[in-house]
């Protein structure tokens, strides 16, 4: 009892002789903890681990104590500045993550511009610990500067002290995340130093550092840090992986729709709950003639998932997962090998169609870079004077657009990315807005009725939209005469993740880990026969399986995923946390999360055949290593 009084003593006297430092340091930690506990639940390491509360207190100590050993007014200065950024950092990443379940990375900031269109949406998404934290946040402000010494001389001395213990304790934290692991093994990426040293990842990072060494290391890796030289190893492993080349193999399906058009539909978050015959009956009905891939996932990796699944499809590479680049900076690599290209050399005339401008992603100079002809915005084709453009039946009723699409010689391959369930998913804004107003006007509803739609309604609502555009583009192919000899590739770029109410997912599909994913991929053809593949795809499958249909040769070791209709396929889809599902198990951090039987070896050869393929694909696309002067054959 004695020990302990004399124990809380000593705390008692500690914060009482420096009871000022402690108010000057509480708002930063107020910032910290709370992103650190809302990230919690990315369970990589527990909360408050040990190694973010040293980072944020080796930080606060140089701001601090650069403070403190200045005179008052360069003091308060940096004082200022210090919370100033952190607030910033603070909110940027509640904010972020809040809708995305990821910490917000610095590459992100190429998308600004177009993700500030729905900002507002997005802070009615933002978590209220963020918000409460806010205020607690403005409250400790307030008592930290009421106790900000009044007078201050500038120690040279002690500040160039202050800045060698910085630099030396900040220096050797990381030893404490122990050895790192250099060797190639599934388990890689879940070694702490492994990823400190990369930073790809940007909620294990944080887990691992807190707000300040995050947002740092986050910075440099991404803004600072010089090119790196070619690693002889990275390349080594290239050399070997691309040294035999290996044709596409014949089966059952190559050539099924040979010479014919095709119109690649890619649908803004029409997610597997909204396949229904009541909401979607006409994408709904052409499951009937169709190959319908029933197990089908479009995996979330980078900013901008629309884009990403863009990426995908035309390139069949994705975003890297161990390198801090998104797809939008790989538009000056080579992709010779991409689906436009490819189809152009078997004469087809290639075409993308969208509602947004061609700067919107850079989707000119991206699109250009993949091979395709053209790419057409609405609202750079036609001078709307409302929102009408949102609406997916645009894509068809536009003159211009109807033309280009369908009144061409020769074979053709479009490219449409449909636009209107995208959020917000409300009644009072966005594409809701919109549609309910048409439908008041046509007197499909009434005045009184509007307050009752709710974010679920909504969004229904707007999925039949795109549904109505599917049944425009079928007539249009019938009207034109090309029904009888068109393949529509429809499949979605991402799971309903902009969701504010999460309870509406929980309802319809798995949504405690990455299976949430899952969402429709359909190839459809006038009088097909139905057919329904259940082994597991992604939008990896995507490009060598049409290659196939097309019976279009290709070399199998320039994409990452294969031929999903191939009789050897062996189905698996990967996510940017590592985690793999095959349709049997579904593996989280190298571990089986479900009730499934695999063998130990066989679920070490695939943790380790996921590893290849990610190294495959990042090394890929860091080195450009498929451009003509660098492949080695």
């Amino acid at each position: 009892m004695k020990n302990k009084k004399g124990f809380l003593k000593t705390i008692k006297d500690f914060c009482k002789k420096y009871q000022n430092v402690i108010y000057l340091i509480l708002p930063f930690f107020c910032l910290d903890f709370t992103l650190q506990i809302i990230g919690s639940e990315i369970f990589y390491f527990p909360l408050f681990f040990l190694m973010p509360v040293l980072f944020t207190t080796v930080w606060l100590f140089l701001i601090i104590s650069l403070c403190l050993n200045v005179n008052r007014k360069v003091g308060l200065f940096i004082y200022n500045i210090s919370l100033i950024i952190s607030f910033v950092l603070f909110i940027t990443n509640g904010i972020y993550y809040s809708t995305t379940n990821n910490f917000f990375d610095f590459s992100l900031l190429s998308f600004a511009n177009e993700g500030k269109v729905y900002f507002w949406q997005t802070i009615l998404n933002t978590k209220i610990i963020i918000f409460v934290a806010i205020a607690v946040f403005i409250f400790l402000v307030y008592k930290a500067y009421k106790v900000f010494p009044k007078n201050g001389k500038s120690d040279i001395r002690k500040v160039g002290i202050v800045i060698f213990y910085f630099i030396i304790i900040h220096a050797c934290l990381p030893i404490l995340y122990g050895p790192s692991n250099k060797n190639l093994t599934w388990n890689t990426w879940q070694n702490a130093k492994n990823v400190y040293l990369r930073f790809n990842d940007s909620n294990k990072s944080f887990t691992l550092t807190g707000l300040y060494e995050y947002s740092v290391r986050n910075f440099y890796m991404n803004f600072i840090k010089s090119n790196e030289a070619d690693d002889d190893l990275e390349l080594e492993f290239l050399n070997e992986t691309y040294a035999n080349l290996e044709a596409g193999s014949n089966n059952a399906y190559t050539g099924l729709f040979k010479d014919n058009n095709v119109i690649f539909v890619q649908l803004e978050g029409i997610d597997s709950w909204l396949l229904t015959e009541e909401v979607m009956p006409n994408l709904y009905s052409l499951q009937d003639n169709a190959i319908n891939f029933t197990n089908h996932f479009s995996f979330y990796n980078g900013g901008g998932s629309t884009f990403n699944s863009e990426f995908v499809v035309n390139t069949g590479f994705m975003t890297p997962i161990t390198i801090n680049r998104n797809a939008y900076t790989f538009n000056r690599n080579e992709f010779k090998y991409s689906l436009a290209n490819l189809l152009k050399n078997q004469n087809y005339k290639v075409n993308a169609f969208h509602m947004n401008s061609r700067e919107y992603y850079s989707r000119g100079i991206n699109y250009e870079n993949w091979g395709y002809d053209n790419y057409y915005g609405l609202k750079d084709n036609e001078l709307y004077l409302t929102d009408k453009y949102q609406l997916d039946r645009e894509l068809i009723l536009n003159e211009t657009f109807y033309d280009l699409m369908f009144n061409q010689e020769g074979k053709f391959a479009n490219y449409l990315i449909t636009y209107s369930n995208h959020m917000p998913f409300s009644y009072k804004s966005g594409v809701c807005k919109q549609l309910l107003n048409k439908d008041l006007d046509e007197g499909l509803i009434n005045k009184e009725s509007l307050s009752l739609y709710s974010e679920e309604d909504c969004i229904k609502r707007q999925a039949k939209e795109t549904d109505y555009m599917i049944g425009l583009l079928l007539q249009a192919l019938q009207d034109n005469n090309l029904d009888e000899n068109t393949i529509l590739v429809i499949f979605t770029d991402h799971y309903l993740y902009t969701i504010n109410d999460k309870e509406i997912l929980d309802n319809y599909k798995e949504t405690n880990n990455n299976l949430i994913n899952k969402t429709p991929f359909l190839i459809y053809k006038k009088n097909l026969k139905r057919v329904n593949v259940t082994d597991v795809t992604s939008q990896l499958n995507i490009l060598p399986t049409i290659l196939n249909l097309l019976d279009i040769k290709y070399t199998k070791n320039y994409y990452i995923g294969t031929d999903a209709l191939d009789g050897k396929y062996d189905g698996i889809v990967f996510f940017n946390d590592y985690s793999w599902y095959d349709g049997n198990c579904y593996i989280d951090n190298g571990s089986i999360a479900n009730n499934c039987k695999i063998t130990k070896e066989a679920l070490q050869e695939k943790n380790k055949y996921v590893e290849f393929l990610i190294k495959k694909n990042d090394l890929t696309l860091k080195y450009d290593f498929l451009k003509e002067k660098k492949k080695k054959n």
